[in-house]
């Protein structure tokens, strides 16, 4: 799937946007990115992608394999990215978490439903058998797009997460099972 980039796509509404993979090369572009972002699109990101040594990191994930990133720029820059990441955790080898943030002159555009779409299609080719998503309860847009793709909820949180002004928010979990629920369905729960 990744060989199917770099690749140029078309918004609905006639702008022309590059999408490719992230490299370390990327790095000062995804920090002037991350940068431009209103404090509002930051509040609920898992990582605070406006530190270096956080990217840093993302790029070294990348670089050992535990993370898949799209970024699709535009002649200024970055304008957005949708990521796969996977954790070392052996029992959780084999789920992935999708990430995906749009600037804002690019929201309501089809760019994340694009890069979504995208980064979903990479995820199922990584072999994972169950790929997550999370978000708040407002994130309205982002739950339509997940489902669209089939993704369900799986749980709601309440009060599980925090905004960086320390207001605790409800957390949506998403899920898409790649080769269906396989769970011993039927059999009680046992705990040890």
């Amino acid at each position: 799937m990744t060989a199917d980039y770099p690749r140029t796509i078309t918004l609905p509404d006639g702008q022309a946007v590059e999408v490719r993979l992230m490299t370390a090369d990327d790095r000062d572009a995804m920090l002037e990115f991350a940068r431009s972002l209103a404090h509002e699109d930051l509040l609920f990101l898992r990582i605070d992608i406006t530190d270096p040594a956080v990217i840093d990191e993302w790029i070294h994930n990348i670089a050992t394999g535990l993370s898949t990133t799209l970024i699709a720029c535009d002649a200024r820059g970055i304008v957005g990215y949708a990521t796969v990441h996977r954790t070392r955790a052996p029992w959780t080898r084999g789920v992935g978490e999708l990430r995906v943030n749009v600037g804002a002159a690019y929201r309501a555009r089809g760019l994340g439903r694009v890069l979504t779409a995208q980064i979903f299609d990479i995820a199922r080719g990584l072999g994972l058998r169950k790929i997550m998503a999370n978000m708040t309860t407002d994130q309205h847009g982002a739950q339509a797009a997940f489902r669209r793709l089939g993704f369900v909820p799986e749980a709601l949180l309440a009060d599980y997460v925090e905004d960086r002004n320390g207001t605790p928010r409800d957390l949506v979990m998403m899920s898409y099972d790649i080769g269906g629920h396989s769970d011993h369905a039927g059999e009680p729960l046992r705990m040890s």
